[in-house]
């Protein structure tokens, strides 16, 4: 593996909120070793104002942010990725393009937060609980030691970290009344991730996408 940045594509079905997040969050805490993007297989166009508004208090940049296509990636003069991860089941039930490169792939699924109904509080609630997740499990795969592991024990990590929802260190359960205000976002900073992996409650994972030929990968 050279010093070029890994490419990182977040796929899910809209492109406008768990996708978009992701990709403004890896390239964040991925600073230097990944540049992530986002596409939909249906893209709406628009990134959800309440995604933006999150990423933009968690102070990450959001100009560049846009809802597209997959297929925009699997045109020739596309980035070569090395990583594709689907977060919502609906676009991991469905038939990928071609990747140029067959990267190693994984299933991340994350509850959709564009689909819940109510006052704009319980949208941020629900907005903020994805990022929070996504912020976990990417932290965890920034300090995954990619360069050490085999393409097969790379793979498994990739798919044990889809398959697990992190616990907050020390962090009692909160009834609703009690849950703080999406301003006031808890999140686990990315050094503590390697200990976190004590931390983990497995959760079945929903589906698997196919494993590509591994032998040559890093």
């Amino acid at each position: 593996m050279g010093n070029d940045p890994l490419n990182v594509l977040f796929l899910c079905t809209g492109n406008s909120a768990r996708s978009i997040m992701a990709e403004a969050i890896l390239n964040s805490l991925g600073k230097g070793k990944f540049r992530a993007y986002s596409a939909g297989s249906h893209p709406t166009g628009k990134v959800n104002p309440f995604a933006l508004e999150l990423l933009e208090k968690n102070r990450l940049a959001t100009s560049w942010l846009r809802s597209k296509d997959w297929n925009e990636f699997s045109r020739p003069d596309a980035p070569f990725m090395n990583f594709v991860f689907t977060v919502c089941d609906q676009a991991a039930a469905e038939t990928c393009p071609v990747w140029p490169g067959q990267p190693m792939t994984a299933h991340w699924g994350v509850r959709d937060p564009a689909t819940v109904t109510g006052s704009d509080e319980t949208k941020r609630r629900a907005f903020l609980a994805a990022y929070t997740e996504l912020h976990q499990r990417i932290s965890l795969f920034v300090n995954l030691p990619i360069d050490k592991l085999s393409g097969l024990a790379l793979k498994e990590k990739l798919d044990e970290i889809g398959r697990t929802q992190l616990a907050l260190v020390g962090q009692p359960q909160l009834r609703q009344s009690e849950q703080r205000s999406y301003s006031q976002l808890w999140l686990v900073p990315a050094s503590w991730a390697s200990g976190l992996l004590k931390e983990i409650w497995l959760l079945p994972c929903w589906r698997i996408l196919s494993r590509p030929a591994l032998a040559s990968m890093f």
